[in-house]
């Protein structure tokens, strides 16, 4: 059997033994890839922090039409785009992610992953090839230099000047022992570890690239800034996305007891339901049905409103525990190499989640309790089959945008005066309410002079209807905001024109005070009344 034949066996026995250690445990073991099931091969980080296999990704359908300029591309235009810069949708999230220009070979190895994938072969009962000669079984591990080597290599490795010293374990001894790390190598010149950090490049090279292509560049070694860039991602870990973690579990709690609470509140409102309607006849039966029907259309209505919100939670949790998750095991088991390769997509990921992930208050979330829903059982339901019955189901909801403004005291006013206004609220068709109880705030505030407020009173008419009273202290434009629910009215904020309130003069005409007063045609006098009059010029009053 040739070697490569050999290695296919190997993966096949190994897949094998993993998919049925994961269905005994019923955890998804990291070192498989979520699309084809199968061990890592090459795997790739999304921008999203998701993992799969390079090739998995290539055979992702672009995120785009397929038609240009109204033709159909053609099967090798697909290839092209798949290989090229171009959008598709994570299998894992559904998120929209953009690739590089170079394509699926231009993202981040996940060397996590591959470490898993390692990991796996040492912990299940299969043959582990030696990393050198690829011809034997590897019975040993080099700890310094991270490599399986048989029993031929391994004595070897031993004469060697350069590793005489390492530290070489057998692997069964390996196997009860933690997670295992392979080296990073450089792409381009093999066996060549990523041991320095390029600041301008900000990239992970060996020696050989930093003596050629970044030759004048100021290169560190990865273990003197590893805490510099590993402070950052910690940072956004612990400062911002673990207490959104909180908040989010936290308003996905809540979004679940509304939704016990609302089914509660529908199996009690519909057991009274029935209750009352056994005392009827055939034609009171009928009318029960009729309600359950109603409040069930209800139910399903709020409980699809509460199943997008909890849709939006459960993604935004979803987004930040993979964020979150990543970063913190890529802090905790990667070397400094696998930290500072992977560390510019998990920056991205973290800050993209920190700027514009959602982010609401639990306190925000889910109000409703359905306490707007009420049987009223003395209510005149009309008839049914030629009788009368009684018992509707309210379930109103008060529509901010749809209440009005009646009368004119919302727009004009007189200093020192009464005025006063009508508010009528509705729900979402139109109808007014028919009962009042609703949160209604009126702020009146004089707008060139924002100390200046006037104290509204609103008074509830019980059939959702409230009429709001105030009296102005000062003539000049005010804003009028309506609000009901926190939320304005149709109209509101309105711009209220208080006048002056007119004091007919009593004293005395004097030139020197109309006259300073520019030739206005209501010039203020010492006794706070108003000259009304005809406007004159300095020169014809002289």
């Amino acid at each position: 059997m040739s070697l490569c034949k050999e290695r296919l066996v190997h993966e096949e026995k190994l897949e094998a033994v993993l998919s049925k250690s994961n269905g005994d445990t019923g955890k998804k073991s990291k070192a498989v890839c979520g699309v084809c099931s199968r061990m890592y091969r090459d795997p790739k980080i999304l921008p999203c922090l998701h993992t799969f296999c390079a090739d998995c990704i290539r055979q992702r359908e672009p995120f785009s039409e397929r038609r240009v300029n109204g033709e159909r591309r053609s099967p090798e235009d697909d290839a092209q785009r798949r290989n090229s810069g171009s959008t598709i949708l994570c299998p894992e999230c559904d998120s929209e992610v953009d690739l590089p220009p170079s394509g699926v070979d231009g993202l981040t190895t996940d060397h996590l992953a591959l470490d898993e994938v390692f990991a796996e072969t040492l912990l299940v009962d299969c043959r582990v090839l030696c990393d050198l000669c690829s011809d034997s079984d590897a019975g040993k591990r080099c700890e310094v230099c991270c490599v399986n080597l048989c029993d031929f290599c391994s004595q070897a490795h031993r004469r060697q000047k350069r590793t005489s010293s390492h530290s070489i374990q057998s692997l069964q001894e390996l196997k009860s022992q933690g997670r295992l790390t392979r080296p990073v190598l450089c792409s381009l010149h093999p066996g060549q570890e990523l041991r320095l950090f390029c600041e301008p490049c900000d990239l992970t090279v060996c020696l050989e690239c930093a003596a050629t292509f970044h030759r004048d560049h100021h290169c560190s070694s990865a273990r003197e800034v590893i805490s510099h860039h590993g402070d950052r991602i910690r940072d956004l870990v612990v400062r911002s996305l673990r207490p959104r973690l909180g908040r989010l579990e936290e308003s996905l709690r809540r979004v679940d007891t509304s939704q016990e609470a609302l089914q509660a509140r529908s199996d009690t409102l519909a057991g009274e339901i029935r209750a009352f309607a056994r005392s009827y006849a055939s034609a009171v039966e009928a009318h029960c049905c009729s309600l359950l029907r109603s409040l069930e259309d209800l139910r399903l209505q709020r409980r699809n409103q509460l199943h997008l919100q909890k849709a939006q939670l459960q993604q935004a949790l979803s987004d930040v525990r993979g964020g979150v998750d990543f970063a913190e095991r890529l802090l905790t088991c990667g070397s400094d190499a696998e930290i500072l390769s992977a560390k510019g997509v998990t920056m991205r990921r973290l800050m993209n989640l920190v700027e514009s992930g959602f982010d609401p208050h639990p306190t925000t979330v889910a109000p409703d309790n359905a306490s707007s829903i009420c049987f009223l059982p003395q209510e005149s339901a009309g008839e049914v089959q030629g009788f009368p019955v009684v018992g509707v189901i309210h379930a109103k909801t008060v529509d901010p945008s749809k209440c009005t403004i009646q009368g004119e005291g919302v727009e004009r006013g007189r200093e020192g005066q009464r005025g006063e206004f009508t508010l009528v609220c509705r729900d979402s068709s139109g109808e007014q309410m028919g009962r009042g109880g609703d949160p209604v705030l009126v702020s009146i505030v004089h707008k060139e002079r924002k100390g200046c407020s006037v104290e509204a009173a609103v008074v509830n008419k019980g059939d959702g209807s409230y009429v709001v009273s105030y009296t102005p202290a000062e003539a000049g434009l005010y804003s009028v905001w309506v609000c009901v629910k926190a939320q304005h009215v149709q109209g509101s904020p309105f711009v209220l024109n208080v006048k002056r309130k007119f004091r007919r003069h009593r004293g005395m005409f004097h030139c020197c005070s109309f006259c300073s007063s520019g030739g206005a045609k209501e010039a203020r006098c010492g006794c706070t009344g108003t000259m009304p009059g005809t406007v004159y010029s300095k020169k014809k009053l002289n």
